[in-house]
């Protein structure tokens, strides 16, 4: 007979619910993750890993295999697509993590899927498709789906991450605010055809921003800023417009992911409500330049196992917990927001570039470019 009560029931078995699984079986609480997908997801997806997730990765004793993975992004470069603006060395920042790991999201689902399973070999329940859920006083029943049967785990709470539409949030009736931006981009992963090695790039023509981090096995992500939402993007035509900007051609290169997005910022009134609690996306969404967003997963994943244990020892303090998570992760998204709010601005159209290059100039060729690293590598949120 399989298992049916749980201390923990976690919705989404993405890289924030498997990292908050990791995070609690370390700690011996019991938890099981309920994932619709059978496997990882088979694309590229989110790829920043910043200094501050490869922390608590070292915590967690799975580092070194994400270190193995990716590629470590030392030094930033600023590019008006004619020139060279300045450039960022995250080698001076603090060690051991002085730069920026690009690893794409299925290794990085494999890598934390592998040792969740290491840890709790029968925690992960695959191909559920989670219909309701129900709360009394003392606890959550999940219902699910899974091989045409009608299933039910117990638990003590019941955590969202399944996403900005996150049903176990609107199941709850928590309120999610927020605003969309008027940015869109355009991205792509092709073939490396630059001479730019393992830096990033960020273009800066005067018709919006151009972005190109490398990947794995000789490959580039390029990210274009559009005047609107292209709804189905094609590799000619992110190649057209980095032709046009950069005299940068990408035609006739290998290309393995096409996706376009516009940029959003939403957040949940609060991070949890009687048995329910909220991580990752479902929680707060914000603008994705600058990769922020699965990081501040990640950080709201140790923040909430870490409550949770506290819990455990400590249970009539349970509404103090949480509410010191809701307080830290709420003011770290913001924190993190207004960071995002920045790079969506440095990066618009500009109808006098000659202001931003010399802003840009400015801030890279000056004691501000530590500043600015750090900034960028999402230190000091916490």
């Amino acid at each position: 007979m399989t298992k049916n009560t749980f201390k923990i029931t976690i919705v989404g078995g993405g890289p924030v619910g498997l990292f908050l699984g990791i995070c609690l079986s370390k700690q011996g609480i019991d938890c099981a993750i309920l994932e619709q997908r059978a496997e990882p997801v088979p694309d590229s997806r989110s790829l920043g890993i910043h200094p501050v997730s490869l922390e608590l990765f070292r915590k967690t004793n799975i580092a070194s295999k994400f270190l193995d993975a990716g590629i470590h992004i030392k030094k930033g470069l600023a590019h008006n697509g004619k020139r060279l603006l300045g450039s960022i060395n995250f080698e001076q920042l603090e060690r051991p993590y002085n730069f920026i790991l690009a690893c794409p999201q299925f290794e990085t689902e494999k890598i934390l899927r592998e040792h969740f399973l290491a840890l709790n070999p029968q925690g992960l329940i695959t191909e559920a498709l989670v219909t309701n859920i129900e709360e009394n006083m003392d606890e959550a029943i999940c219902y699910y789906q899974k091989d045409g049967k009608e299933l039910s785990l117990s638990s003590t709470y019941v955590v969202g991450c399944d996403g900005k539409n996150s049903l176990v949030r609107q199941q709850s009736g928590i309120f999610y605010g927020g605003t969309k931006y008027p940015d869109t981009y355009i991205m792509g992963d092709f073939e490396d055809n630059t001479t730019i090695g393992d830096n990033a790039v960020v273009f800066l023509p005067k018709q919006g921003l151009i972005e190109s981090f490398p990947l794995p096995n000789q490959m580039r992500r390029w990210v274009v800023k559009t005047d609107s939402l292209v709804e189905k993007p094609t590799a000619q035509l992110i190649s057209e417009i980095t032709l046009h900007r950069i005299d940068h051609d990408l035609k006739n290169l290998k290309n393995t992911m096409l996706s376009s997005f516009n940029v959003q910022y939403f957040e949940a009134e609060c991070f949890f409500k009687n048995r329910v609690l909220l991580c990752g996306d479902a929680a707060h969404v914000v603008s994705p330049i600058g990769g922020q967003g699965m990081n501040l997963g990640w950080i709201g994943a140790w923040l909430l196992a870490k409550a949770l244990s506290e819990i455990n020892i400590y249970p009539e303090q349970e509404t103090e917990f949480l509410l010191g998570f809701q307080n830290q992760q709420k003011n770290i998204v913001k924190k993190a927001s207004r960071r995002a709010e920045w790079n969506m601005r440095i990066g618009r159209k500009q109808r006098f570039p000659i202001y931003r290059e010399l802003f840009v100039r400015l801030l890279l060729n000056s004691p501000l470019n530590k500043v600015a690293a750090q900034k960028f590598a999402m230190k000091g949120l916490t």
